[in-house]
């Protein structure tokens, strides 16, 4: 029989030749200082090794992105992201012992090597040559070169899950598979870095990306998973342990203290066995003395896991912020600032080291909770109530704090008092479906009513309670269906003006200015202050839709509200200020948009006209905190307080609180909650206390100023035909040519006798209160829906 040994030798014999040559060129390359290479011109051959990608620059690896809120002054970390749990530190960051334990254990010659280790490498070589493998002999800077690559293969994006992870174990094959290929192109690299960087910034590259188990990459958040301690205060047992993790990170880690072949249980035998080798090593070649090394050696390991939360958690046990935190993440993933593709923008925030700066404000935010808690409990029995408080800048859209009554959690399956669900935020950002809210919505009706050329005081019927469908216009969509049948929450006067009924919130009365409108101008102004429901559809504008059936976000009704407060401009919500990533460079997130809703004479006229909700007979007299600050507000409840409201604003924040049903139709009118308050009372409470805090550290100067001629005069009231629009919106809503409004308000004419910000009063001498208990919907209404008086 014919020995394959004779058969194989011949081509044995040949990859030996091939091999050693190559070899030989990889040594003479090595041992080139690369500035007698550059004297003598550059050969070929020296080209091909000097030629260095650029993603092998020893810069920035893979990075912890930390989102930052305010407090006290001062920006604290409230959240981190990461896809490898890795903190960049510069050389002087990490301990001598860790730096020389990685040497004598991993690459003794690394000082005086070019790149490679020739001897490792030519033992190596031959071994390959005849059949033995691909052999070890790494450096240093090959295991720098072979984590940047593999590196790279993790940050690979296909168009489907499946697709990515073919992308990615097709790149690992390439990258870090057994084959002589590949090995000539690391050493290749491995040499072109030796020759662009110092040997302490190859080290320190090296320390910052190696591999420590699961996600925790690099020197410094080893130091500070394992020990609870920096890179630069690792001791001798710990750089040493650290180093014996990185030679088989997968079964070598030390935070598994249930494994029962490397666990606490025998001291972690097996890594304990690595450490001691890579002591004895540090020790053969000098670098500790024998007592050192024997007292290591009796020196158990002893873990400190102190764990990174990765994602909102932090925010969320720390600060009462996982909602704000969560809705970050989300706009920051929505925006192509970060990436044009949600793949793309996943990578920047979960590897680029961002810095991302925020809106919020901890110090409100903390009062914020303390004020909800107080009145609205986690969880109670019989009924699933939900409680919010958010709070938006007027004029910038940034959003200051956002509270709710349940726990953040990032599970998809929550559990009593706990959901991912943001009440605050709309479906896209916070999952949440909305809530219907109840006479808030009136303010759109008045604005529009305004727009058109009425007046606060003209005079409207309060007696209509069914509507007949035929009796409304809109130019939108056709209204149709069986009469929208609109009660009050008490007896009221036959006709009231548009301000009084404002102040007290009649239902009948803005059902009366509705007919005089087009409804679909109200849908347009409402549109114009940012309003969209919480699905993102346009809000519907059937009759009922005057009185708040469209379900809403608190922070989208706030962001109308706070455009009121600016003159008219609304701003889109954004918590996101400023954002740099680990190397420095900004990256500046889509601004705010903002849009002129309706002309500053309606805006000033609509907040002077809601200055009297917090007085007198107003229906928010009891939120009001008494101090000189000007302030309006509106509250909103609907159909057997499932939904209750409460807005209020200066020109420096607008606050929002919802304290309704999460899911089903529970009558909150009599249902208790916490200080003795009820479903529909507790929102004064929470209100009250927000606007004390805020007044006293956002405050707030004089409000719009407001259009006499928009205020009008009793004895100048007149009923208005009805109308479609005006140009006074600005492009909110187109008018009706063919009918010209004879009743439109000279808004030149100077203002001499507005009022200054002392509040209006109404002249109806019952004062509004709270609806009767009726059932209702807590889900969008149809026509013949409608929300109490709120």
């Amino acid at each position: 029989m014919l020995d394959m040994r004779i058969v194989r030798w011949p081509g044995a014999l040949l990859m030996f030749i091939v091999m050693s040559v190559l070899a030989g060129l990889l040594v003479a390359v090595a041992l080139t200082p690369a500035v007698a290479v550059a004297g003598e011109g550059t050969s070929g051959a020296a080209e091909f090794f000097e030629d260095l990608p650029s993603y092998l620059d020893i810069q920035t690896p893979q990075q912890v992105s930390t989102v930052y809120a305010k407090q006290g002054g001062q920006e604290v970390p409230i959240a981190s992201f990461y896809a490898e749990n890795r903190v960049n530190v510069r050389s002087d960051q990490i301990a001598d012992t860790l730096k020389q334990a990685a040497i004598d254990t991993e690459d003794p010659r690394f000082h005086t090597e070019g790149g490679i280790d020739v001897v490792g490498t030519l033992r190596a070589t031959i071994a390959d040559a005849l059949g033995k493998g691909v052999q070890g002999g790494s450096s240093i800077t090959q295991q720098y070169v072979k984590n940047v690559l593999v590196q790279q293969c993790e940050q690979l994006n296909g168009k489907d899950p499946a697709s990515t992870k073919k992308k990615v174990d097709a790149c690992y094959d390439k990258v870090a598979g057994q084959s002589k290929a590949r090995k000539l192109q690391e050493i290749r690299y491995a040499i072109a870095v030796d020759k662009k960087y110092s040997k302490d910034t190859i080290l320190t590259g090296y320390l910052n990306i190696v591999g420590l188990g699961g996600r925790v990459y690099g020197a410094e958040a080893g130091a500070e998973y394992y020990f609870g301690v920096h890179a630069k205060d690792l001791s001798l047992v710990q750089s040493a342990t650290l180093v014996a993790i990185l030679n088989n990170p997968s079964n070598l880690r030390i935070d598994h203290p249930s494994d029962k072949q490397n666990g606490s249980a025998n001291g972690y035998a097996l890594t304990k066995v690595r450490r001691d080798y890579v002591l004895r090593r540090m020790h053969a070649h000098g670098a500790i003395s024998r007592a050192e090394l024997t007292k290591a050696i009796a020196t158990p390991i002893t873990p400190k896991i102190t764990a990174t939360a990765n994602g909102c958690s932090t925010a969320a046990t720390k600060y009462d912020a996982g909602y704000f935190c969560d809705m970050v993440r989300s706009q920051l993933l929505a925006d192509p600032a970060f990436g044009k593709t949600a793949s793309d923008r996943i990578a920047t925030l979960d590897t680029k080291g961002l810095s991302i700066h925020t809106s919020l404000d901890l110090d409100l935010q903390n009062h914020a909770q303390s004020a909800l808690s107080s009145y609205v409990p986690t969880t109670m029995a019989g009924v699933d109530a939900g409680g919010t408080n958010v709070t938006v800048e007027p004029g910038t859209g940034r959003v200051v704090s956002m509270v709710q009554n349940t726990a953040y959690t990032q599970s998809d399956a929550p559990t009593a008092g706990a959901t991912a669900v943001n009440y605050n935020a709309d479906q896209a950002v916070g999952s949440s479906s909305g809530f219907q809210t109840g006479s808030t919505y009136k303010v759109f009706t008045l604005a529009d009513w305004l727009a058109n050329g009425h007046t606060l005081s003209q005079s409207v019927s309060t007696t209509e309670h069914s509507f007949p469908q035929a009796e409304f216009t809109n130019s939108c969509t056709s209204v149709s269906g069986s009469p929208w049948n609109v009660a009050n929450a008490e007896q009221v006067p036959s006709s009231m003006t548009v301000l009084d009924a404002t102040v007290e919130s009649i239902n009948t009365a803005f059902g009366a200015m509705a007919k005089q409108l087009d409804l679909c101008g109200i849908q347009k102004t409402a549109e114009g202050m940012g309003i969209h429901q919480a699905d993102g559809s346009a809000p519907g504008s059937t009759p009922a839709s005057v009185l708040g059936t469209n379900p809403l976000s608190p922070v989208d009704l706030a962001e109308a509200y706070a455009g009121f407060a600016n003159g008219g401009v609304a701003c889109t919500p954004t918590t996101i200020d400023s954002v740099t990533t680990a190397s420095g460079a900004t990256i500046r997130p889509t601004p705010a948009t903002c849009n002129r809703g309706v002309s500053a004479q309606v805006a000033g006229t609509v907040d002077w006209a809601l200055q009297g909700v917090l007085s007198g007979k107003g229906t928010a007299a009891t939120a009001n905190p008494g101090d000189s600050v000007p302030k309006f507000a509106k509250t909103g409840t609907t159909d057997g307080d499932e939904q209750n409201w409460l807005i209020a604003s200066t020109t420096k924040y607008t606050n929002a609180t919802w304290i309704g049903n999460v899911e089903g139709h529970v009558r909150l009118a009599n249902w208790p909650f916490l200080q003795g308050t009820t479903g529909y009372s507790a929102k004064f409470g929470v209100g009250k206390q927000m606007m004390s805090y805020l007044d006293g550290t956002y405050g707030g100067g004089a409000l719009p100023t407001p259009d006499q001629a928009m205020i009008g005069t009793p004895a100048k009231a007149k009923t208005a035909a009805p109308s479609s629009g005006s140009d006074a919106q600005q492009g909110a809503q187109s008018p009706d040519t063919n009918a010209p409004d004879t009743n439109t308000p000279d808004t030149n004419a100077p203002d001499t006798n507005a009022p200054g910000t002392q509040a209006p009063t109404t002249s109806d001498p019952a004062a509004q209160a709270p609806a009767a208990a009726v059932t209702g919907g807590g889900t969008p209404a149809g026509a013949g829906a409608a929300p109490p008086a709120g």
